[in-house]
């Protein structure tokens, strides 16, 4: 088995597959303004939160290049769409067009896992990229995603090509953090700031990502900040789940047994669930805060704020401290019971 059929990475929600884009017109607005003036600058730098659409931005620029590799056929599109149907859109899907290339974070099979950095190695293979002919003809197209995740060696191998391209080639730089990028790879590169989502935008794009209930599509797209990405990890993730489950126990009975809190908190507490643990967390105050704005607004009493206040004083002592998870949540589930059993 490949390590692309291993790589939980790939599946019908990659970027590279998604043709669809939801609250980014004005950035592909700039870039197609960019393009139809026949001076496409090479090298770009798409900034902002995690899980907003710039990979999904990233890789519809390059399908709209490799379909219209000559700006003055591109008529009156308004937009950089593409059809998932479409010859390029198909072989960019599976990785199958000659010209375009991406860098980002190997799978390690072995070790089941993502590699920490993207490797000098796999930059080198960019470069030989560049250095062959078009195979259409037409664009050369490298996108990396994210561009924090380059080593001091990898970086510098990038900034090579980068100083000098080859004539049609572009480069699309994604970045989280476009601070800690090499100043130089900056200053190479339009740089094009994406915003996160409004809330119905997030939603709607939640909505073509597989069927979830709309209170939990809600609560979901607003605690994500506007990062669809973000959304659907409070919606997937193993934290999600015992969260899920949590709400299952306490709307079947007044308190949470024992044995049950144990099974949810001896869930998280492993070295690899530290973000289902965050993310469990978050949910956990979200809807204790719900609870205590219900509670007050029906005038019973203030035994869910305080229970809010308490957990989460808990939990931000517990992160600053290093301290242990566990107890942490059954803590902060014997706390919640309590409330509701006031």
């Amino acid at each position: 088995m490949s390590d692309d059929a291993e790589d939980p990475r790939e599946g019908p929600l990659h970027p590279r597959r998604r043709t669809d884009l939801k609250g980014h017109q004005a950035a592909e607005e700039t870039l197609l303004r960019q393009y139809r003036s026949g001076r496409m600058h090479h090298g770009w730098l798409f900034a902002g939160p995690r899980g907003i659409g710039k990979a999904t931005l990233a890789y519809r620029l390059a399908r709209f290049l490799l379909s219209f590799p000559d700006p003055r056929l591109t008529g009156e599109r308004t937009s950089l769409y593409i059809p998932a149907e479409a010859p390029v859109a198909h072989r960019i899907a599976s990785r199958g067009h000659a010209d375009l290339i991406s860098l980002e974070r190997a799978y390690d099979a072995k070790a089941e896992r993502l590699k920490s950095e993207i490797a000098v190695d796999d930059v080198r293979k960019a470069s030989a990229f560049f250095g062959r002919t078009a195979g259409e003809g037409g664009w050369r197209i490298c996108i990396v995603d994210a561009a924090e995740d380059l080593n001091t060696e990898s970086a510098n191998a990038l900034l090579k090509i980068l100083e000098e391209p080859p004539a049609r080639s572009l480069f699309i730089l994604v970045s989280h953090q476009a601070g800690r990028l090499l100043p130089t790879i900056r200053s190479r590169c339009l740089r094009l700031d994406l915003s996160p989502l409004r809330e119905a935008e997030t939603i709607a794009v939640l909505e073509t990502m597989g069927e979830h209930k709309p209170e939990d599509l809600n609560r979901a797209a607003q605690l994500s900040k506007g990062s669809p990405g973000r959304a659907l990890e409070l919606l997937t993730s193993q934290g999600a789940k015992y969260f899920d489950l949590f709400r299952q126990m306490m709307s079947r009975a007044q308190r949470i047994d024992l044995a049950a809190k144990i099974s949810i908190a001896d869930g998280l507490q492993g070295r690899d669930m530290a973000e289902d643990y965050a993310i469990f967390c978050e949910l956990l105050l979200t809807h204790v805060a719900d609870l205590a704005r219900r509670s007050a607004l029906a005038g019973e009493g203030a035994a869910f704020a305080r229970a809010h206040e308490e957990i989460g004083h808990s939990i931000r002592l517990a992160n600053a401290l290093n301290l242990d998870r566990r107890q942490t949540i059954l803590d902060a589930l014997t706390v919640l019971g309590s409330a509701k059993a006031a």
